[in-house]
């Protein structure tokens, strides 16, 4: 019996299971192998980064910028603008506004002697070289509004409009004489920010504008000449000191020789 059982292993059943087991390995030999592609891992990369691709401040200015018959539109450049660019020779007016601007140094404006009109507002400027405007002999309006700065350069004393506001400025941080000195000066803007004190105003001022700061007092020479009842300053046509910690009936004869009162709310 068991030598039957045998001889029927032999000749029926071990064949057909060489033979499966040699189907399978055939199929396995037709299959088509998929070939393994390395796809780079872009979800860890930025998309906007090219290695090769220029530094900003190594791009030429006018493909930057927009250049215009003597104007420089350098506003809410990107990549982002975090230093002033170089400018061409003949430029007038340079408009840098809402960019991420930090300092201005000497040698952004060296010789710039066409310049008469700077706009820097909504940067993050906070340090200005003394020496930075003293090149530009030309400048007559200078916005340095929204930055950051706690103190002022020299400014060059051709100056018609300079606007500080919504800045950090502070008492010691501007000169006494930093406006008297500017005989051109007609607008000046230094609202909210922190001064302490109303610095030394030019006979020139048609407007001044020191809302929002902690002025606490003022005396009978901040715009006026106390000891002269003559005196009439023609030029000033408005000032505005509201939001200041200031009671103005306590200082009834610091206005006599302006042509009206300050405007504002008061307390």
């Amino acid at each position: 019996m068991l030598q039957l059982q045998a001889l029927i292993f032999t000749s029926v059943v071990l064949p057909w299971i060489l033979s499966s087991a040699a189907k399978d390995e055939y199929l396995d030999v037709r299959k088509h192998k998929k070939d393994i592609v390395n796809f780079p891992d872009y979800m860890n990369q930025d998309s906007d980064y090219d290695p090769m691709a220029p530094k900003v401040e190594d791009m030429p200015t006018c493909l930057l910028c927009v250049c215009l018959s003597g104007s420089v539109y350098c506003e809410e450049v990107s990549p982002e603008l975090s230093a002033v660019p170089g400018l061409p020779k003949e430029t007038a007016y340079l408009y840098a506004r809402f960019n991420k601007i930090t300092k201005i140094s000497n040698k952004h404006f060296a010789d710039m002697v066409t310049l008469k009109r700077i706009d820097l507002s909504a940067n993050l400027i906070s340090e200005i070289e003394d020496g930075a405007f003293s090149k530009l002999p030309n400048l007559e309006e200078l916005t340095l509004a929204e930055n950051k700065l706690t103190r002022l350069p020299m400014l060059p004393t051709q100056l018609v409009l300079f606007n500080a506001n919504f800045n950090k400025l502070k008492t010691q941080g501007v000169k006494a004489t930093t406006f008297q000195r500017l005989t051109r000066l007609a607008y000046l803007y230094l609202g909210n920010n922190e001064l302490t004190a109303v610095p030394q105003l030019p006979e020139s001022l048609h407007v001044v504008h020191m809302h929002n700061n902690k002025i606490s007092t003022i005396t009978d020479q901040t715009f006026c000449k106390g000891n002269s009842s003559y005196y009439i300053r023609t030029n000033m046509d408005e000032v505005r000191l509201d939001g200041n910690p200031i009671m103005l009936s306590k200082h009834p004869n610091s206005f006599i020789c302006l042509q009206s009162l300050p405007i504002g709310w008061y307390n």
